[in-house]
């Protein structure tokens, strides 16, 4: 259960997502210099590109990216996809590439979706594990940049990718049933709504907020996307600058609280993490689920080295005491 962001004006560009599971995975916020080596299954070797910075799991070395941006301000996250998610047996004149290399590897061969699309092309998610300790996770993927966003999902028949003008995703169903669901919801308006129920009669909203009356509440996929879509959309017919803190009361509009969405197992999901990329300086915020106070990681200085940087989660509470 995950939900990804992108919200651009014309300060700035942001990308993030909240991350929510019953647990957490061994996430730190990690840059890979543009000398790391990445060593692709489809046989492509890496040793010179743009640096990314991300969340990501190290492995033996290696990042297993949740989401990443590259220098160029391109991003791409990875979401939960289960039952629809399927990979596939290597094929000849394809460029394989497995789900757990797949930000990576696009982050690092491409600068902007223009180069995507053509990269997608020809691309085929190869069904090979990390390690046989490390089964792939089912995953579509949401790419973006400046110029706006895509979806890409590996399904039984093959790979599609969308344009995303809404520039979010959630999980199940397909990308393509979110974009026919939020129909529902054109009445929805953040505006104070006029009497049409009977004009002719003085009547008038008792608060404010009866123009958002329907908006979903709940933490499914489906009602998490059209929140989360609304508030995007209204945040830009607000003003045409964006700010860290607003892109994060977006994600917190559609954050999970322990206790109130159990999964198959019963256990409690919560959003174990929201971040923020800065994609003009590669500045990545976070908060997690038990420090609520925005941490920031910069790009380092030097960046033509060949070892990851790894900055490990400040998870406690910050309390800033004035007096």
């Amino acid at each position: 259960m995950c939900t990804a962001l992108a919200l651009c004006a014309s300060n700035t560009c942001l990308f993030g997502r909240n991350l929510d599971l019953d647990a957490g995975f061994g996430q730190q916020v990690v840059v890979t210099p543009r000398k790391f080596s990445f060593e692709f299954r489809g046989g492509l070797v890496n040793a010179d590109h743009e640096a990314l910075i991300g969340m990501a799991t190290v492995i033996n070395g290696y990042p297993l990216y949740a989401e990443a941006t590259n220098e160029s301000g391109l991003s791409a996250a990875g979401l939960n996809f289960p039952g629809n998610a399927v990979y596939h047996p290597r094929k000849e004149g394809a460029t394989n590439v497995a789900p757990f290399e797949f930000i990576p590897y696009v982050l690092t061969q491409c600068q902007n979706l223009a180069q995507v699309r053509e990269l997608l092309g020809s691309l085929s998610v190869l069904d090979e594990p990390f390690a046989p300790q490390v089964p792939n996770s089912p995953l579509h993927w949401m790419i973006a940049d400046k110029s706006g966003a895509l979806v890409v999902e590996s399904m039984a028949d093959g790979l599609h990718w969308f344009e995303n003008p809404l520039q979010v995703l959630t999980n199940n169903p397909p990308f393509d049933f979110h974009l026919e669901n939020v129909k529902l919801y054109l009445n929805v308006s953040p505006s104070w709504p006029g009497n049409s129920f009977a004009p002719d009669v003085d009547l008038a909203p008792v608060g404010v907020g009866f123009g958002g009356r329907g908006l979903p509440g709940d933490s499914s996929p489906a009602s998490r996307f059209v929140k989360a879509a609304f508030e995007r959309s209204a945040t830009l017919a607000l003003s045409d600058q964006v700010s860290v803190s607003q892109f994060f009361r977006i994600l917190e509009s559609v954050a999970m609280v322990k206790g109130d969405t159990l999964n198959q197992a019963g256990q409690p999901e919560f959003t174990v993490y929201s971040s923020c990329c800065d994609t003009s300086d590669g500045t990545y915020y976070y908060t997690t689920y038990g420090n609520h106070q925005i941490t920031a990681v910069r790009l380092p200085e030097d960046l033509e080295v060949d070892s990851l940087f790894e900055f490990p989660l400040v998870e406690g509470e910050q309390f800033n005491f004035v007096n």
